[in-house]
Order: C-alpha cells, then sequence, then structure tokens
C-alpha cells in the first residue's frame, strides 16, 4: 500500500463496497496481517454500526486496535499504545461510541463513518 492518503482512501472504499467500517481498517492493513480477505470479513463482522450496533465503540476504532494488537513489535505493551489510540481518535472525531458520533440520541452527527475510518488508519499509520 502507498502513502497514507492512498491507504486512507482505500479503507473508505472498501467501505462502501461491502465491508464494514471494522472490516474497512482491517483490511487496507492486510499488508501487515498475515490473514486472508476471509478471515479478515469474518474478525470484523460483528462490528458493522459499532459494537453493539450503534451503542458502543467505534468499528473503526476496534479494527485499528486489532491491527495494532497484531503488529506491535515495538516491545512495548499494547495496552498504553491502544490508550493513545483511543485518545487522539476521540481528540479526531469527537467521540469514541458509535452512536455518538453518528449523534443519534442528540440529532447532531459528530464524524460521518468515512472520516471516522480516516482516523482511525491516520493515527494507526502514525504510530
Amino acid at each position: 500500500m502507498g502513502n497514507n492518503t492512498e491507504r486512507k482512501e482505500q479503507a473508505v472504499y472498501y467501505k462502501h463496497n461491502g465491508y464494514n467500517c471494522c472490516q474497512s481498517v482491517l483490511k487496507v492493513f492486510e499488508d501487515r496481517l498475515d490473514l486472508s480477505d476471509e478471515q479478515l470479513r469474518a474478525l470484523g463482522s460483528g462490528f458493522g454500526a459499532g459494537m453493539g450496533c450503534m451503542k458502543s465503540t467505534c468499528g473503526a476504532l476496534i479494527g485499528a486496535n486489532m491491527v495494532l494488537g497484531m503488529t506491535n513489535t515495538t516491545g512495548m505493551p499494547t495496552v498504553p499504545m491502544a490508550k493513545k489510540l483511543l485518545a487522539e481518535f476521540e481528540a479526531k472525531s469527537g467521540a469514541t461510541i458509535c452512536g455518538d458520533l453518528k449523534g443519534v440520541s442528540t440529532g447532531t452527527v459528530l464524524c460521518e463513518c468515512d472520516d471516522c475510518i480516516r482516523h482511525a488508519v491516520e493515527i494507526l499509520e502514525a504510530m
């Protein structure tokens, strides 16, 4: 995969072509994971519309955290890195819960799925 912008836009492309938000993030990092497309789809299949169908964590953030855990070769524990990922995602997107991001109870969308995917990929790439 090319530069960060290409990876972000490829992830958005996947979102609009049969992958959910989590699967899109997983798929765009397929070059770094030892998993097939079928395995990546299965791994992320329960996180469409956020974990718990918009009531819990954003699927794009979950996918990024999965990739982080599977690719962390820094020798550092993954948990503090995941905490940083979550904090940066919240700062860029306005929330980490799918329902909050989509404005389910407020009527105000904080961040569209495409941008949540872009943010997750961008933060992960920077790590």
